[in-house]
């Protein structure tokens, strides 16, 4: 067993429900075994030396304040940060960085984030003697090398009941409804909505599509007597020309509606529609069991591997079992996506769903 008596947490990248669920599992975990933990403010932000932002978490306070089991978001914030800095300013936060670990007499951090968080804090900690063990979560599900990530399982309930209501309103209507859910880089959200929220068409960043082809699945649903239909799309996706509809904000490039490309197209073509774009709704609320208990499991086998003495890993899904992997090897992959010969791809196309073009 490997001497570990304090250890930083923190939480990076966008938030996701079952957030407060891992932070309480690492909580729990540590203390069993009389270790401390501290929680870490606004990512790795809160350890850049003199502007540590920090505190120590205990059982009671997580138990007495509220249940961290139940609520969404993350009490310890999240803060997005750009790993294409300068390398003049990336050197002088790793600096900042490594100072602020041994201010604070951490033996290892447990960084619960996704593909990007991932990548940066791999970089701040190379070279260093510090353990890090990365638990991932993201609404993509696309942290690398890993078949589920935290967060995810919550997302697709909220997109599949925003389907479940679309469904009534389309009817009434014999309109088309485009539902428009999260996806910068992956369609593993939009593919699992359309299967369970028998959406007609899923046009995912992945797989090209057509809006020809489009429109002729829209034709052919109606000829089977259907006056409706609803079509899911990743925000991420681009024009059929290659673009990205993106805009900056403070910096920031944010999406600005693929839904309403689409749906400026089909109007074009006579296709009555509406959009929903859900954005950050899917973030929020309550997790579900499932994200509680994979929290849970992380969490602990967090603990378990950094007390064995393991070092830079990745807290994974593989085989349905409960792993890990290298982290920079993971890194080094990059975010998982939809592959075109997916099980689900192909599940979907069974079932008449248009998933773009080449199957």
């Amino acid at each position: 067993m490997k001497n570990v008596k304090r250890i930083g947490v923190f939480t990076s990248g966008g938030d996701c429900s079952g957030l407060n669920a891992t932070i309480n599992s690492v909580v729990r975990a540590a203390n069993e075994k009389n270790v401390e933990v501290y929680g870490i403010y606004e990512g790795t932000d809160g350890l850049f030396y003199p502007n540590l932002k920090y505190t120590k978490l205990k059982l009671s306070d997580l138990a007495n304040n509220f249940s961290c089991m139940r609520t969404g978001g993350t009490v310890l914030k999240s803060k997005n940060r750009d790993n294409k800095s300068s390398d003049a300013d990336f050197e002088k936060n790793k600096i900042a960085f490594e100072r602020g670990i041994k201010e604070l007499g951490l033996d290892s951090l447990i960084v619960i984030g996704g593909d990007g968080s991932a990548e940066i804090t791999s970089r701040l900690i190379e070279g260093t003697d510090t353990n890090v063990i990365c638990i991932p979560k993201t609404i993509d599900n696309d942290t690398p090398m890993t078949e589920y990530s935290i967060g995810f399982d919550t997302a697709r309930n909220v997109t599949m009941e925003a389907m479940d209501r679309l469904q009534t309103t389309a009817f009434s209507h014999n309109r088309t409804m485009i539902l428009e859910v999260m996806g910068r880089d992956a369609g593993h959200l939009a593919l699992h909505t359309a299967i369970a929220g028998e959406a007609c068409v899923c046009i995912i960043p992945e797989i090209p599509y057509s809006i020809d082809n489009v429109c002729k699945k829209l034709d052919e649903i109606k000829n089977k007597g259907i006056s409706y239909a609803l079509v899911v799309v990743a925000e991420g996706t681009k024009t059929e020309n290659g673009e990205n509809l993106v805009i900056e904000k403070c910096g920031v490039e944010c999406y600005t509606g693929f839904a309403n490309y689409i749906s400026q197209k089909l109007a074009e073509r006579g296709y009555l529609n509406r959009t929903v774009i859900l954005g950050h709704i899917q973030r929020g609320g309550t997790p579900t069991a499932y994200d509680r208990i994979v929290a849970s499991e992380f969490g602990v086998y967090a603990i378990d591997i950094l007390l064995q003495g393991k070092n830079n890993r990745i807290v994974v899904i593989k085989d349905g079992k409960v792993t890990d992997v290298d982290l920079f090897e993971a890194v080094a992959v990059g975010n998982r996506p939809v592959f075109k010969d997916d099980i689900l791809v192909r599940t979907a196309r069974a079932l008449g769903i248009y998933v773009g073009d080449g199957g």
